[in-house]
């Protein structure tokens, strides 16, 4: 891996660019050393100048804007081309994604058509372009933002959660496929993380935080050292493994009218 002196990485993409959790992880990443950041999302975001303060704020070395639309699969050659341009990726955080109304989406063809497109295929595009990238550089770090959701689907958020079932099952199988080109790809599983995103999200929706719920910071922390650690797969916070391992395992008719 093109890494500074003491294994840092030089260049990090971020896609969603202005995913609170990923600026988190690319802020934890700056605390070692200055870096090129790349932050790719909607060139309209409402977030974007803000999401380049933080970074500069972070103290990167560069901050450079990339326009990314998931939904545009055929633009994301250019976007990683783009990213590359100014030196290798030595790591790519897939942070974007929808997470919309539980209830509306089963029941909005249309809505539930976009959060697929999102987060699942667009996800995939940008995973076999970057693991192409990263094949021919002969090294490199990839960190996807999965779901706890994704574990076992359930009846409350199920086409989300579906989405990320497909989103997980990817990644690691992408890792698998690129470990012997010295790639790694890291797939994490929060349960809910504490951001203004969710926070506005619950107050929207009358929910209130679950159990087990981190901040941001705490899920960047685990996603750079267990990076550093070569871990293919972490839970956020860890005990939540255990948690769902339980789920996973109760039968049906039971698992329908638990409350969650």
């Amino acid at each position: 891996m093109v890494l500074d002196a003491v294994g840092n990485p030089q260049t990090i993409l971020l896609l969603g660019g202005t995913s609170e959790i990923g600026l988190a992880i690319c802020a934890r990443y700056l605390r070692n050393a200055q870096a090129r950041i790349v932050l790719g999302d909607l060139p309209d975001h409402p977030r974007k100048a803000d999401a380049i303060a933080e970074m500069t704020a972070a103290s990167a070395k560069s901050v450079e804007w990339v326009d990314f639309d998931g939904t545009d699969t055929d633009s994301h050659s250019a976007v990683i081309d783009t990213a590359a341009a100014g030196g290798d990726i030595d790591v790519a955080i897939v942070a974007f994604g929808l997470l919309g109304n539980a209830e509306e989406l089963w029941q909005n063809q249309r809505k539930a058509v976009q959060i697929a497109e999102v987060n699942y295929t667009a996800a995939v595009s940008v995973g076999v372009l970057l693991g192409e990238k990263m094949r021919a550089q002969g090294f490199g770090q990839i960190i996807a933002m999965s779901s706890a959701a994704g574990e076992r689907v359930r009846r409350s958020n199920f086409v989300y959660g579906s989405t990320k079932a497909g989103l997980d099952g990817f990644y690691l199988g992408l890792g698998e496929a690129l470990r012997e080109y010295g790639v790694r790809v890291l797939v994490i599983r929060p349960g809910q993380v504490r951001t203004t995103t969710t926070i506005e999200h619950w107050k929207a929706t009358g929910t209130k935080e679950a159990p087990f719920t981190v901040d941001k910071d705490y899920v960047a922390e685990l996603a750079v050292t267990s990076a550093a650690k070569g871990k293919d797969l972490v839970w956020a916070p860890g005990t939540f493994r255990y948690v769902m391992m339980v789920l996973r395992h109760i039968p049906r008719p039971i698992f329908r009218k638990l409350p969650i």
